[in-house]
């Protein structure tokens, strides 16, 4: 529960004006920016975005419910606040305030936090994590996209006597985003999964990814640990970067985990063996893809820094992780899709693509366009088309940056290849062609929405 004096002594002293004199009494039993969302008894905090602004529905969260309201000190001078139940706080810049405030209340508990950063398989790594960590202790983690400037301190506002780990994913849009994040949450364990193409738009390069994603060690304390992958070049390179100790992950003997006989058992999961000094453990999981050995390692590697035993490590890495986001569903007249289509980039469409290969039956890929790819763009496609060409039967790729995968599958002799513009489009196709026993993979970036696809040819 969140007092109105834990607001103040959070922005410790930066709170312009407050108005209703009986604000200190108040305590809020949550935290939103959608009025849409408040409940009754909840603090809405007005932020202004690029098409909307929150200061526009503070009457809507007061009329649902909410009794505190932060906002912005010259939005107040241009109108007369609500004559409503609500006590309002006036700053300078409501994000900054969120900000503080969050920082403030994670000082306040008595938790360890362990952050996710890294191109691809972020949540997947952090809901293993979660679900290794919470064999013994209570765990909090970041949901849905909660892994940015906003994000991140709704989820630390989260944080109750009940809760010993947070397991908190960190993204970046630019140099410096993930400083910030480490600044608010203060971590001392740290996971890097990679450095992919994603971000290429606007950094340029990988080595500048590597220098942004590497912000995270950079912030971790003396006595913290930087879980690290050892066979990634770029984030084995961040090992000297900060002050904490170092654990490199991977499948190279010879690093503190390592892992061996990996098996593949298709859409059922993995099964290898983890190496760490002396001791040799076998480890199934339901996680599908060869790519995710490195999420068991990483989740293994946190489990084991603070103090799970194997059998501890072992059981959470067995059991099914419902919120991960690549998932198998029933499709039309028989058919299953393989729905991994809330991102793309190269590295983990070729994943998919990998884990497609594996199963029975006819194989049929919907691949959309792969943004923020900059100067990557056209190799990253033309790679995904040569696996394509390679490992599917049929090939439907939807959009002006796809046409380059269809090019490339093509050239290399895949004859089925539909170009569409629309998901409605590539959804007519699969309503023609989907029948008994075929696995369709329905992937691209989030901002293609080919999650329209999924929807529409799923079973009922």
């Amino acid at each position: 529960m969140l007092r109105a004096d834990d607001l103040l002594s959070g922005l410790r002293g930066r709170v312009r004006e407050v108005h209703d004199r009986q604000f200190a009494d108040l305590s809020f039993g949550g935290v939103c920016i959608d009025s849409r969302q408040a409940r009754p008894g909840d603090l809405f905090v007005a932020l202004r975005g690029e098409r909307d602004d929150g200061h526009n529905h503070i009457d809507d969260a007061i009329a649902r419910g909410a009794t505190g309201v932060i906002a912005s000190l010259d939005w107040s001078v241009q109108r007369p606040l609500p004559e409503k139940s609500a006590g309002f706080l006036l700053v300078p810049d409501p994000l900054g305030a969120l900000q503080e405030i969050a920082a403030w209340w994670r000082g306040a508990h008595e938790v360890r936090v362990v952050a996710v950063t890294g191109s691809v398989g972020k949540t997947s790594t952090k809901e293993a994590i979660a679900g290794v960590l919470g064999q013994r202790y209570g765990v909090l983690r970041n949901a849905s996209n909660y892994n940015n400037e906003i994000g991140l301190p709704l989820t630390l506002l989260q944080l109750n006597g009940t809760h010993e780990r947070a397991v908190l994913e960190m993204g970046m849009y630019d140099l410096g985003d993930i400083a910030l994040l480490c600044r608010l949450a203060v971590p001392q364990v740290g996971v890097v999964t990679n450095v992919g193409d994603s971000h290429l738009e606007r950094l340029g390069t990988r080595e500048r990814i590597a220098q942004a994603k590497g912000e995270l060690v950079e912030s971790l304390p003396e006595q913290g640990t930087a879980i690290l992958n050892g066979d990634d070049p770029h984030v084995r390179g961040m090992a000297g970067r900060g002050r904490s100790r170092v654990l490199l992950f991977g499948c190279q003997p010879g690093l503190d985990l390592w892992a061996g006989d990996i098996s593949s058992r298709g859409l059922s999961g993995l099964s290898m063996t983890l190496h760490r000094g002396e001791d040799t453990v076998l480890v199934t999981t339901p996680l599908v893809g060869r790519h995710n050995v490195y999420t068991v390692l990483a989740a293994a590697a946190v489990g084991l820094v603070e103090g799970l035993s194997w059998d501890e490590v072992v059981r959470g890495l067995s059991m099914e992780q419902g919120s991960l986001r690549l998932a198998v569903k029933p499709g039309i007249r028989g058919s299953t899709i393989i729905d991994d289509c809330y991102n793309a980039s190269p590295a983990s469409t070729l994943a998919a693509l990998d884990l497609l290969s594996e199963v029975t039956g006819r194989k049929v890929a919907v691949l959309g366009d792969m943004l923020e790819l900059g100067p990557a763009e056209l190799t990253g496609h033309q790679a995904v088309g040569m696996q394509a060409g390679k490992l599917v039967d049929c090939l439907i790729v939807v959009g002006c940056r796809a046409r380059y995968i269809g090019d490339q599958a093509r050239a290399a002799g895949l004859r089925e290849v539909y170009y569409v513009d629309a998901n409605q489009e590539a959804v007519k196709h699969l309503w023609r062609i989907l029948g008994p026993g075929d696995h369709v993979l329905v992937k691209g970036s989030r901002g293609m929405r080919m999650e329209e696809i999924v929807e529409a040819i799923k079973e009922g």
